[in-house]
């Protein structure tokens, strides 16, 4: 068990729109009633059609990332073609659970393209659950509310950034542990995109 005082926050969401998907977290890292960070760094590329975006402890989402580019790399350049979201996730998600007793402490949303947009969450022992949009960490259950209430699966681009920024901002408004701006990452069939937003 983590003490109260080391527990991190933090409000990330994902959606599926139309053409691709969006992935977006607010930057503050902090553990229990202190700021760590004003500028941390949530959401991830693990290749040109897959991103994840997490929530947890920090060294974790990061060594998890970092295994998974590495892997992922090596699987597109044996296959000669892109790696699509479902085996990223679920690659991701044999590597979770193969560290069951020793967990990492990371909840993640993957979201991806290949011939439809799909987001899929993963808890950290490794549980894979697809769906068209979702949220973690200490603000998902403000956040979720937001996405419900707007969300549909023919939004384009603007609509879909737009919920995800509201969505994230009321999980801010309420959240302590999350804040400082939001970081966002756009995938569709024409590319990757990052966005950094400050409030």
């Amino acid at each position: 068990m983590i003490p109260e005082q080391f527990i991190p926050g933090a409000t990330v969401v994902g959606l599926a729109f139309k053409d691709g998907v969006i992935l977006g977290a607010e930057k503050r890292i902090s553990y229990g009633t202190y700021v760590v960070s004003k500028s941390g760094r949530k959401v991830f590329k693990i290749s040109d059609r897959v991103g994840a975006a997490c929530a947890g402890m920090v060294a974790d989402m990061q060594t998890l990332v970092r295994e998974m580019q590495s892997l992922v790399k090596i699987r597109e350049l044996e296959q000669r073609r892109p790696m699509p979201p479902n085996s990223v996730a679920k690659l991701m998600s044999v590597l979770l659970f193969e560290r069951r007793y020793f967990p990492l402490i990371t909840q993640v949303i993957i979201g991806g393209i290949a011939e439809k947009p799909s987001i899929y969450v993963l808890d950290p022992l490794g549980s894979l659950i697809p769906d068209d949009y979702s949220s973690v960490g200490s603000g998902a259950e403000i956040a979720i509310g937001i996405i419900e209430s707007g969300y549909s699966p023919n939004m384009d681009e603007k609509s879909a950034k737009e919920l995800a920024m509201r969505s994230i901002k009321s999980a801010v408004q309420r959240d302590a542990a999350s804040g400082d701006g939001v970081d966002l990452l756009i995938i569709t069939k024409d590319g990757l995109k990052e966005e950094s937003i400050t409030f």
